[in-house]
């Protein structure tokens, strides 16, 4: 092996590299730096594991370590303290983190350019950092935290961050400045002692019957410790969060249906090693023709994709009066099909697992999913183990917007920790991650929507097709979710929408940010213009006199009784939509609504427990993920309103080891329902503090908190109706310059109460930077059920660059089952956002367009990202 000798933070290194590793590799896996991360090995193309060689910034994952030789490679372990702190606190008060897992790369580079130029532009930044990915933000507050960070430089004085306050404070994110320069500890960089590392063999195929998997080559690689199959499964091995259809490994006889299904698992002595005996795997194919289409999977004597399910996974409908003679009676009526695509997360963090055999006959399992119970419930029944003998504990994690609820990788871990007797740690590379969990559906929508002589809604007719791919996940419940939004937030009397959730051989669709409700709007916001073309209303007119109020009725019939801040969101973007048509400006505008908590019938429960310590601190613990939307700290002010202690004594965790089961982090509740819990224990605590009592006294005591949910009713069942807890409402005005870029998105917002005005605001930008991307650039285009991309910028998410201006005003329509008056906000903030950029469009050259993304527009072309160029990407991973 080659001998490397570099300088790392100032010290002296020499090492014995392998043929091709590179800089990323040596720095974590041979030198124990934490702040690079790992997003999209060997691409370059994130940003994440940026290091200054020679002080200059480098992308650590796409140079070869031995070209490092003989420089001085300095990351942030290796700045002296006091720029680390001031890094730290500009980007705690400016709330520029939210899951963090791009922010030391990124903010690195950033003081690299303030090095050589302490006067930058705000514009300059943006160019600086186009090189980085940030999936939450939107890049809004990260740009404040730079600029903060300059005039620090320059000794000028700038804001320090919040940290005290309860309910209504912009109080800095828990852990804040720990995240910006990488000292937090995601699940990829956590070790163990006598950890073995993991990976996996996919499959080559989207359909193929597999003949035989020969492991004996992997096996005998130096340094293999166990090769897994299907035939090392201990307990069941079909999981799935709403149906057991997912095979943890697919067996010799049975049939692949996705290029994410896994064939075989390796543990061996380091990643290198683990991947290449993965590569060694020899698989056997009978390769069959994959059904791609949803329209030939629901054909007559169409092959059935998944054996535990027919072709047709889930059928929604919803009707109410008699749609076709209104339909037939209205004075205006229009008819279209809108299309929408299928989307990858891009979550920075790629899915990893780590898993410790225990004493007993038990398992610990470090988990970054989405609902750690889920995980439990599973990864033990995989295991053939009591649900007791395994213990879950969450790391937050680097971003999932829905993509992380199915399990991915922490069956496959678990199993090689318990082949093995060790600790194994497996973690996806991006192409295996873009392969393997479930995207945003592609649906196309035939929707016909009539009103009368003054534009006031008659009917809405609406037939929805949705891709699931081979897996269910929650695919039905997507597709019910856009079936029960199908007239958006508006008052409509007759009401006839169909909605399929289909099996396909594409890869699996299930959860993402908007469920099933964006891509409603985005058919219903286009219709709702095209008829005030047709009345001669304003498009803002039409929506006025058409959007709910309390006592009007939704979509699926239930009776709006409180929080519904649609009118006041429309008000609040008013003057500036008309201000913007009076400059000449071409401008759309759309509503949206969005659920908060599941309903549907489903019992919803949000459980915490607070435990005193001795420390005099207290530890909430409660069943929802941290997953960048600022969950803890938001938990930790609604503790410390109810309470009446500092927000700095409580400390959040989740794990198992109370049952607290409630569910994945999903349909915008974690607020609604574990801040409710929160709250509710938060005040026994204080009852003990109000009777005399100190925290020491009281060590040791734990304060339980639950609310349950259990008066929605199913889709289309007989009687009074609710489907719904609460409910986001939004306004989005978008306003596009000369040329057709996109210029300006003011967006309003009814959130309820914001507990946290400041992350509340920065998840809205981030979801309208998604929902910007889903309107022009970001698509997963399949050719045979296998991705024709995994190259980040080809996918299309925006960057740094891109983006417009972004206003968001907050309304506060306080909604009474939430804590304080607040619901949820997660997923509303892109509802609307592909209609509003839609309608600016046809305001700018008069083109109604009705598929996306609209790359065919003057502004996709304006950016920087979202042109594919190959067919194989970023390679093939047998």
């Amino acid at each position: 092996m080659p001998e490397l000798v570099f300088t790392l933070n100032g010290s002296q290194r020499r090492l014995e590299i392998a043929d091709g590793e590179s800089l990323l590799e040596v720095l974590r896996e041979r030198c124990g730096i934490v702040s690079t991360k790992d997003g999209c090995s060997p691409q370059g193309q994130c940003g994440a594991c940026v290091a200054l060689v020679d002080g200059l910034p480098k992308t650590a994952c796409a140079v070869p370590a031995r070209k490092v030789a003989g420089t001085s490679v300095t990351t942030w372990e290796g700045v002296p303290s006091v720029e680390r702190e001031l890094f730290g606190r500009a980007f705690a008060a400016a709330a520029g983190v939210q899951c963090g897992f791009c922010t030391p790369g990124l903010a690195l580079r950033a003081k690299a350019l303030l090095d050589r130029e302490p006067r930058p532009s705000r514009a300059e930044i943006a160019r600086a950092i186009g090189g980085h990915l940030c999936r939450c933000t939107g890049y809004v507050r990260i740009l404040d935290a730079l600029e903060r960070v300059a005039r620090a430089r320059r000794g000028e004085p700038i804001p320090e961050p919040l940290e005290e306050g309860g309910v209504g404070a912009p109080l800095a994110r828990l852990g804040a400045a720990e995240q910006t320069v990488g000292a937090r500890r995601f699940v990829g960089d956590l070790v163990l002692p006598g950890m073995l590392h993991g990976a996996l063999a996919l499959s080559a195929h989207a359909r193929a019957r597999v003949l035989a998997i020969d492991t004996r080559a992997a096996a005998a690689l130096p340094g293999v410790v166990r090769v897994a199959t299907a035939a090392d499964v201990p307990g069941e091995r079909w999981y799935g969060l709403l149906h057991a259809d997912w095979p943890g490994f697919v067996a010799v006889g049975e049939e692949v249906r996705s290029v994410g299904d896994v064939l075989a698992a390796v543990a061996a002595v380091d990643a290198r090693t683990a991947r290449a005996a993965a590569r060694l795997v020899r698989v056997t194919y009978q390769p069959l023709p994959p059904v791609t289409d949803p329209a030939a999977a629901l054909a007559p004597g169409a092959p059935r994709v998944n054996p535990r399910h027919d072709n047709l996974l889930e059928r929604a409908v919803v009707r109410r009066g008699d749609a076709d003679a209104a339909l037939a009676a209205s004075a205006h009526v229009v008819s279209g099909t809108w299309r929408t695509q299928r989307v990858e997360h891009l979550f920075l963090e790629p899915e990893s697992a780590l898993a410790e055999p225990l004493a007993g006959d038990r398992l610990r399992l470090f988990s970054q999913g989405q609902g750690v119970f889920d995980d439990r419930r599973q990864v033990a029944a995989f295991l053939g183990l009591p649900e007791a003998s395994v213990q879950v504990e969450l790391v937050p994690n680097g971003g999932a917007f829905g993509g992380k609820e199915d399990l991915s990788v922490q069956a496959q871990t678990a199993l090689l920790a318990r082949l093995c007797g060790r600790p194994v740690r497996l973690t996806l590379s991006r192409e295996e991650s873009i392969r393997l969990h479930p995207k945003r559906h592609p649906i196309t929508l035939d929707y016909t929507v009539g009103c009368d002589e003054e534009g006031r809604l008659t009917a809405v007719r609406a037939r929805l097709v949705g891709d699931s791919g081979a897996y269910a996940s929650v695919g039905g419940k997507v597709l019910e979710r856009a079936a029960g939004h199908a007239c958006g937030p508006y008052r409509v009397p007759h009401v006839d929408v169909e909605a399929l959730a289909v099996y396909t051989h594409n890869p699996p669709c299930g959860a993402m940010r908007g469920f099933g409700a964006n891509q409603a709007h985005f058919a219903m916001e286009g219709a709702l213009d095209l008829l005030a073309e047709r009345v001669g209303l304003d498009p803002f007119e039409m929506r006025w006199r058409n959007v709910v109020d309390v006592g009007d009725c939704f979509t699926t019939g239930q009776v709006l009784e409180a929080s519904v801040g649609i009118r006041a969101t429309l008000a609040a973007v008013r003057d500036a939509y008309r201000e913007a048509r009076r400059a000449g400006r071409a401008v759309g505008i759309a509503c949206g609504v969005k659920n908060s908590g599941i309903g549907n019938g489903v019992r919803e429960t949000g459980r915490a427990r607070l435990v005193v310590e001795v420390d005099g601190t207290v530890t909430i613990f409660n069943g929802y993920t941290e997953m960048g939307q600022g969950l803890f700290t938001v938990l930790a002010q609604l503790a410390a309103e109810a309470s009446g202690l500092p927000a700095a004594r409580f400390q959040p965790r989740v794990d198992t080891s109370h049952e607290l089961g409630c569910g994945q982090t999903t349909a915008s509740r974690a607020t609604l329902l574990g801040g409710a819990a929160v709250a509710e224990a938060a005040r026994r605590l204080r009852a003990d503090l109000d009777g005399g009592r100190t925290l020491a006294e009281l060590a040791g005591r734990i304060y339980p908190g639950e609310v349950v949910l259990d008066d929605t009713t199913p889709l289309g069942a007989p009687g009074p109706v609710k489907t719904h807890t609460a409910f986001g409402w939004a306004t989005q005005v978008v306003v596009l310059d000369e040329a057709g870029r996109v210029a300006r998105v003011i967006a309003a917002h009814d959130v309820g109460r914001a507990i946290n005005p400041a992350l509340c605001a920065g998840q809205i930008e981030g979801a309208i930077h998604m929902g910007l991307g889903y309107a022009l650039t970001e698509e997963l285009p399949c050719e045979q059920g296998r991705p024709v991309t995994f190259k980040l910028r080809e996918l299309g998410a925006l960057r740094a660059a891109d983006m417009p201006e972004v206003e968001v005003i907050l309304i506060e329509d306080p909604e009474p089952a939430g804590p304080f008056g607040a619901k949820g906000v997660g997923e509303i903030g892109l509802v609307p956002t592909a209609a509003a950029v839609a309608g600016a469009l046809a305001a700018f050259d008069g083109v109604r367009r009705t598929t996306l993304p609209m790359k065919d527009s003057p502004a996709a072309r304006a950016l920087s990202v979202g042109r594919i160029h190959s067919a194989t990407g970023a390679g093939e991973t047998p």
